[in-house]
């Protein structure tokens, strides 16, 4: 807490006169998290619109979306932000691609966009088997041993039933006989028992935290531990593309089945095979209330039917082009959502009812179930084309005509340009991408190599070009120390302070990665608070290993003879660690 206390204290977030002050008082110790608040005072400032725009409303969200959802800063924030001494670039640059200093150089940037961050050993193995072998290797992930600890985590329950035995198992359906004997034991023999009620909702309480333990402790020990780092990475991207949150009722229920079945199987298959998991994945139906949409002649119904399925629900329709395929600009026409979301129509959850018609249902690993009794059998035009009315074959004419589409192409290639290469990427690449999606019919293995053999990735001025994400922060520092997790929940408590909960992102175009969306003062100070108990082995959730400061900093790619370097040269030892987790060349990758 002590450069939290002084610096706020002091007044040096906020003042440019007071920072010299504080030095020649304190010394040089503070010299690093002063240069590092005012550094990004300018930029954090525009940025502190910086409290968190999140709806608890998803529909109200896709009704009336002004401003896009889902980003920790709506200001408009500077493209160029100098940071001592050098910049975060969010510009597309020119070519010819400048060269990398070193090797080394060169191996830890792209350990710094296929890895959540490299360790010593990451950087001397792979200046060992050479760039080339170790993305090969990265890209058949199938073919690299995971640890025991880390294959043992697709075996919790929450990662590994289907979402229909996780409902029995742990919904409120787990107390239906509880629930009923209650009903029998209230005053008179009749209501409720208000004990058993209140016991009922506590065992629902504590299976929520029991599965959002299962799978947050899963995501965090396999970015911090797995080898298949790629695969890491390419999970957490295609998850924030097809969001959903565990906040949003059921979900919290099927998170991490959604991620094991639907999300991590496909990150280096063909963008349709991805598209269609998510499609018929109980948790996206659910999320995006498609579960409840149904053909508009059959909104009259007899008496005691389910009012849920009230008729026409576009929220799935609309996001499933806007932010799934073909993107805001793509193309499309509400006339497309309304189309799209007719052909949609039945298609929701398993239900008791189904299972018993189907028992098979109960193990299926999407949890999707089809009812003709609620589809528009009608003809669609979506995109000019027509759909001849066929049932449940209509959607998968529907995203096969989505998947090919050009601005889909165009759209997934912007998306992954700027998440490995900078917030404003280079329009060459997304072309070359594009290209690649269009003629390989998406294939992202392919996608994915092209982009890193490509020369915009290779141009030295993209080196830090990107500001970590608070997710990326953590899980870089975890890995950069070789730390030993003994407690996620104050991790997660950091992440939850930074505005990144883990898997409760409520808008459904999910998380961002740029600078924009998580630059800010008060998110600094947060960082740097934690950058201090962290590096002084003071925090609860995890400890240091024998990492020395100098190994970090070569990790940073930071040298003695930089500002930094000077002042942790300078500073007590049992200060280094947390002054280089705290300085910007950490918080850039």
């Amino acid at each position: 807490m002590f450069w939290i206390n002084v610096l706020v204290a002091r007044g040096v977030c906020f003042g440019k006169s007071l920072m010299p002050k504080l030095i020649n008082q304190r010394g040089a110790v503070y010299a690093l998290a002063a240069t590092v608040l005012f550094a990004y005072q300018q930029v954090a400032s525009a940025a502190d619109g910086g409290k968190k725009n999140v709806s608890t409303k998803v529909s109200a969200t896709v009704a009336n979306r002004k401003v896009r959802p889902g980003t920790r800063a709506a200001g408009a924030v500077a493209t160029k932000t100098a940071v001592a001494g050098t910049a975060i670039r969010t510009n597309s640059l020119a070519s010819p691609p400048l060269a990398f200093p070193s090797e080394e150089a060169k191996v830890r940037h792209l350990l710094n966009r296929v890895t959540y961050g490299p360790s010593t050993e990451d950087l001397d193995r792979v200046m060992s088997i050479g760039i080339d072998k170790y993305i090969d290797e990265q890209l058949k992930p199938e073919s690299i041993t995971l640890p025991a600890k880390v294959a043992a985590l697709a075996k919790q329950p929450a990662l590994s039933e289907s979402p229909a035995r996780l409902f029995l198992n742990y919904g409120k359906e787990a107390f239906d006989d509880m629930a009923k004997a209650a009903r029998k034991t209230g005053p008179d023999g009749k209501g409720t028992d208000a004990a058993v009620k209140k016991e009922i909702q506590q065992l629902v309480r504590d299976n929520y935290q029991d599965l959002y333990g299962q799978v947050s402790e899963a995501r965090l020990t396999r970015a911090t531990d797995s080898p298949r780092q790629l695969e890491e990475v390419m999970t957490e991207f295609w998850f924030n593309h097809f969001n959903v949150s565990m906040d949003k009722g059921l979900d919290h229920l099927w998170v991490g089945s959604y991620e094991e079945a639907a999300i991590r199987p496909n990150v280096f298959g063909k963008f349709r095979e991805l598209l269609g998991a998510t499609a018929h994945h109980a948790a996206m139906l659910f999320y995006l209330d498609n579960w409840q949409n149904t053909a508009p002649k059959l909104v009259v119904k007899p008496k005691g039917a389910n009012k849920k399925f009230a008729g026409l629900n576009e929220n799935y329709a609309r996001e499933l082009m806007e932010l799934h395929t073909l993107g805001v600009d793509g193309g499309y026409t509400q006339k497309d959502v309304v189309e799209l979301a007719r052909v949609l129509t039945g298609h929701g959850l398993i239900t008791k009812k189904s299972i018993i018609t189907n028992p098979a249902g109960l193990n299926s690993k999407y949890g999707y179930n089809f009812d003709q009794s609620r589809h528009d059998f009608g003809d669609k035009v979506l995109l000019g084309q027509t759909i001849k009315a066929k049932g449940v074959e209509e959607l998968e004419e529907a995203l096969d005509m989505l998947a090919k589409h050009p601005s889909t192409a165009k759209f997934v290639s912007y998306k992954l340009a700027q998440y490995f290469i900078c917030d404003d990427p280079p329009p060459t690449l997304v072309t070359k991408l594009s290209n690649t999606f269009q003629k390989t019919d998406g294939d992202l293995k392919v996608m994915m190599r092209t982009l890193l053999k490509s020369d915009e990735f290779w141009d030295a001025r993209q080196a830090n070009a990107k500001f970590k994400s608070p997710y990326r922060y953590l899980v870089s520092g975890l890995r950069a120390s070789n730390a030993t997790v003994n407690n996620t929940r104050p991790l997660l408590g950091f992440l939850r302070l930074q505005g990144m909960p883990m898997y409760q992102c409520q808008t459904p175009d999910g998380y961002k990665n740029t600078q924009k969306a998580w630059l800010s003062s008060s998110g600094l100070l947060q960082r740097i608070n934690f950058a201090t108990a962290f590096g002084a082995n003071r925090s609860p959730g995890a400890r240091i290993s024998d990492v020395s400061p100098e190994q970090v900093m070569r990790i940073a790619g930071i040298k003695p003879t930089d500002q930094t370097g000077q002042v942790v040269e300078s500073s007590p030892r049992q200060l280094k660690l947390a002054l280089l987790f705290g300085s910007p060349e950490f918080m850039k990758y």
